[in-house]
């Protein structure tokens, strides 16, 4: 087995997790983050823990199989935890994590952006299917 220079081991580690690079895992993470509900449900956790019936009233339009299916996996990758209280019923809790909570402020800057300029976008999509 040859050896490897620290610059060559610096180049791989690069190109490993280079988002460009069609199997890079963070192509993934990047579908992961770039969801709508996934943006939703981190802006929705801000404050506080919620339990799933509130997350379900506060993001309008998710379903209940999507809404389950998108914090399984935002709890596969580490950004909210899952609490379960028995009770009848059963009462289940999610937080961010620290991990999501890092991600908070991209997110809510991106929700924040979206509601800013919502009237600048739709008015140059309707400029381009004008001229279209």
């Amino acid at each position: 087995m040859a050896t490897k220079t620290a610059a060559q081991r610096r180049t791989e580690a690069r190109r490993d997790y280079d988002a460009y690079i069609q199997e890079c895992p963070t192509r993934h993470l990047l579908d992961r983050i770039s969801d709508k509900w996934v943006s939703l449900l981190l802006n929705a956790l801000a404050d506080g823990p919620r339990r799933y019936s509130d997350l379900n009233r506060i993001v309008a339009g998710v379903s209940q199989k999507m809404l389950t299916q998108t914090l399984r996996g935002m709890e596969r990758d580490g950004l909210v935890s899952r609490t379960v209280t028995p009770s009848v019923p059963v009462r289940v809790d999610y937080r961010l994590t620290a991990l999501g909570q890092s991600l908070l402020p991209v997110m809510r800057a991106i929700k924040n952006w979206a509601e800013t300029h919502i009237e600048d976008v739709l008015a140059a999509r309707e400029s381009y299917d004008a001229a279209a």
